[in-house]
């Protein structure tokens, strides 16, 4: 796993049950799921909309902030990064067409 994953992640699970006034992933976990999607949903939105800019700056900033946001999500859910990365090692050299199509046979 990247290294910087592992750190964020460690970093946000150290924050849960933090102090919410020195720390915003303590603040999001305080605030609830329901407000940690939201968050995750408008960071997806605004990496939507700035790739539509063409601005590369901007994408990399967007997208930072959905994997922060994203990360956050998961510890909140309790799957751990490394589980959503060995999924998408299982899924390495299989056709998206054919995963999706397996996945609604099963």
């Amino acid at each position: 796993m990247s290294s910087v994953l592992t750190t964020l992640e460690a970093t946000i699970l150290a924050r849960r049950g933090g102090d919410p006034d020195a720390s915003y992933a303590a603040r999001l976990f305080a605030a609830g799921r329901p407000k940690i999607a939201q968050k995750l949903g408008e960071e997806a939105v605004e990496t939507v909309i700035a790739s539509l800019s063409g601005d590369a700056a901007a994408v990399t900033g967007e997208a930072a902030d959905l994997l922060f946001h994203l990360t956050m999500l998961l510890a909140d859910c309790g799957v751990p990064v490394a589980n959503v990365l060995a999924e998408l090692e299982r899924r390495q050299g299989v056709s998206g067409i054919a995963e999706k199509a397996a996945r609604k046979a099963g």
